[in-house]
């Protein structure tokens, strides 16, 4: 199992490039070449959660990439929800890719000061086998996490069998963050993987929290020429 947040098919590989490639979050070129490098990486996982993923505008040459990704890296099943569009020119949302088929898919916008974030739910099985995948993206600023993880803390707080993962924007510890581990089964990462930046990554953003499972290789990866590393678990 994977997550990753793959912004929009975008390369930045050093703080100043987010000047320097602006230009990249309105227009296509390049884009093709890191996805095909993310389907690569994405191939040998049974489920994928993503993040910044582009549901089709004039940055991602009108192509949903939650689509792409899945036909290229040969999953059977996909689904996106878009939380953002500016215009035609850009947009963003979470998707799931996965070999195995959900039974039940639901959505959720999240709360906020500036609205734009969400969260996709995939249930997978039935009865005593089925457990649920939540993939998110919280906010830059810690009074609207705050607000969504306490949504989320309800949304999911009777999921025994769960899987949250997204990036988090902020730290496992982070104080926002008690309220998931005292008001549902989730629990932190076994140990930190540092995540962001990628090409120096000191910050552990990126996140999967379980309850349900035995976690065991728990590890970042890089992702193409996205900011963030990709973070992967096993599950048992």
């Amino acid at each position: 199992m994977l997550s990753c947040n793959i912004q929009a098919g975008s390369s930045t590989r050093a703080y100043r490039e987010y000047l320097t490639r602006s230009w990249s979050h309105v227009l296509p070129n390049g884009k093709r070449a890191n996805l095909d490098a993310l389907a690569d990486l994405f191939a040998p996982f049974d489920v994928v959660g993503l993040q910044e993923s582009d549901p089709g505008s004039l940055r991602s040459g009108f192509d949903n990439q939650s689509s792409l990704l899945a036909e290229r890296a040969r999953f059977p099943y996909f689904s996106h929800q878009s939380n953002r569009r500016v215009a035609r020119i850009a947009g963003s949302g979470n998707a799931v890719l996965s070999r195995l088929e959900p039974s039940e898919l639901l959505d959720y916008a999240l709360p906020g000061r500036v609205a734009g974030r969400g969260v996709l739910l995939s249930r997978f099985g039935q009865g005593r086998d089925a457990w649920m995948l939540a993939v998110t993206h919280l906010s830059l600023g810690a009074r609207s996490r705050h607000l969504q993880i306490g949504f989320l803390a309800d949304l999911l707080a009777d999921e025994k069998r769960l899987v949250l993962m997204g990036d988090f924007n902020c730290d496992a510890d982070a104080p926002e963050m008690q309220a998931l581990y005292r008001h549902t089964h989730l629990q932190p990462p076994s140990c930190a993987a540092p995540s962001f930046p990628s090409w120096a990554p000191d910050r552990a953003l990126d996140h999967i929290l379980c309850a349900g499972f035995q976690c065991s290789e728990y590890r970042a990866l890089p992702a193409a020429g996205s900011d963030h590393l990709a973070v992967a678990v096993t599950l048992q």
